[in-house]
């Protein structure tokens, strides 16, 4: 399947011109370069770093792994995510680590996939299981008659509740009760409000996250991660990016049943609990580069970039 790049626009009805957006439909690939600096370091420490892995709609290459650090491979708890753990030193400084990928992604629609989707609906840390989030989704849904409406009523509350700003403090951490309350945040905080009333009503529904590839452009750096969400309904996984058709409102109706071609899930779930364990406890979500010395979290710097390929 040939790339199809298609330009989705509205007319901006104050101002009678097109705002236009690009998206990926169908079949998108490149390759992508995951690169982390070891900063300065007291004492040897614990490095976890993600690993994308293979499924459905995403086909991962590993072309290279460059460490002068010795590592190994692991999964986490729950067998969703893959990591590489390294244990870096001080004479480590300035080292260079990186992965290196070719990536082919397909659009993501609503698909059935195996295992049992009940297992996301239970609680997390910062997206809880409380009263006031069942009478809120309770009067979103209002009679809807099945999940799928369910689930695209509770869509449509959060893009009217909410809007993306990346002012003040508390966003960014995916906590469902900052994002009521607040009523802004990030891409983690809108998906983690989504799911937290979707788990409310029964409905399961899950998190992940990774990049956003530009569409208009076909190399260069990737400024940060992105996430989204999928819940369950009828027999099928349904994608949303509710942060995202904030941003585009006029691509509202693609982003719910809906992942473009040009991204990539790095990792999957909240709470990850890996081994070895971290002494702060689980990750709240996993994508950048975790590095620990003396149970302390310390910052590493990581950049992301990309080279798009022609679709065979």
């Amino acid at each position: 399947m040939k790339t199809i790049l298609i330009a989705l626009a509205t007319l901006l009805t104050t101002g009678g011109f097109a705002a236009e957006k690009k998206i990926v439909r169908g079949t998108d690939r490149f390759e992508l370069v995951y690169q982390l600096t070891v900063p300065e370091l007291a004492q040897a420490g614990i490095l976890w770093v993600p690993l994308a892995r293979t499924d459905a709609h995403q086909k991962f290459e590993v072309l290279a792994i460059h460490s002068p650090i010795a590592w190994h491979k692991t999964r986490d708890a729950d067998g969703s995510n893959d990591m590489l753990v390294l244990e870096p030193g001080p004479a480590d400084r300035g080292q260079r680590i990186s992965i290196r990928y070719q990536v082919t992604r397909r659009e993501k629609a609503a698909h059935a996939e195996a295992g049992n989707p009940k297992t996301h609906l239970k609680a997390e840390r910062l997206v809880p299981l409380n009263a006031r989030f069942t009478k809120i989704a309770t009067d979103a849904t209002g009679k809807a008659k099945d999940d799928f409406a369910r689930g695209r009523a509770l869509y449509s509350h959060v893009l009217e509740h909410m809007r993306y700003s990346k002012a003040g403090k508390g966003w960014g951490r995916g906590d469902a009760l900052y994002a009521c309350d607040a009523r802004t945040g990030n891409c983690t905080d809108f998906h983690a409000y989504f799911i937290a009333l979707c788990r409310a009503i029964n409905i399961p529904a899950r998190f992940a996250i990774g990049f956003t590839i530009p569409a208009d452009k076909n190399a260069g750096a990737i400024g940060g991660y992105h996430c989204w969400a999928e819940f369950h309904a009828n027999g099928k996984w349904v994608p949303v990016d509710i942060s995202e058709a904030d941003k585009h409102p006029e691509l509202g109706d693609y982003y719910f049943g809906h992942h473009p071609a040009n991204r990539l899930e790095l990792s999957r779930g909240r709470d990850i609990t890996v081994q070895p364990a971290p002494k702060a406890g689980p990750f709240n979500y996993f994508f950048g580069p975790h590095l620990e010395v003396k149970g302390k979290s310390v910052p590493v710097k990581a950049t992301f970039e990309f080279k798009r390929l022609p679709v065979k």
